[in-house]
């Protein structure tokens, strides 16, 4: 299944900063009509569709294991430990995914704002070049000899 059809727990979030439904939103992507902040929105939903994807096989795992009807001789406390680990990182990549859209989300203008007004938010972004090293008699001061 693609990650198009998952539901992940920022779907609303995105539907209301881009004004469409998640699955059009893919399909303005696939068409080329994307912004640069719309292609990576998607992108990190995309990869927090899979973690939490993972979260939740984990979870599931860990409460089928220790369901009151389960099997006693088939509990493992190695692989309890393992799955504690597993989800451990599966919610870490998740936290990182959402937070990472959340900044992303909150730095955007309103869908409602006009684009003229919304070219002005883009930072700009200025460098200047480190200053040259100095010539090896840069500073020499010339003494002279009787």
């Amino acid at each position: 299944m693609s990650v198009i059809g998952k539901s992940t727990s920022r779907d609303a979030a995105l539907q209301e900063a881009f004004g469409a439904e998640v699955a059009e939103l893919y399909a303005q992507a696939a068409r080329g009509e994307a912004n640069a902040a719309l292609q990576r929105a998607l992108e990190l939903r995309s990869f927090l569709a899979v973690a939490e994807e993972q979260v939740a096989r984990v979870r599931d795992r860990a409460h089928a294991a220790t369901a009151a009807d389960a099997d006693m001789d088939d509990l493992s406390a190695a692989d309890l430990r393992w799955d504690a680990d597993w989800l451990e990182a599966a919610l870490a990549g998740r936290d990182g995914y959402t937070a990472a859209l959340d900044a992303l989300l909150r730095t955007m203008p309103p869908p409602t704002q006009p684009a003229a007004l919304r070219a002005d938010l883009c930072p700009r972004i200025t460098a200047t070049a480190p200053p040259a090293p100095a010539a090896p008699s840069a500073g020499a001061v010339r003494i002279r000899r009787p």
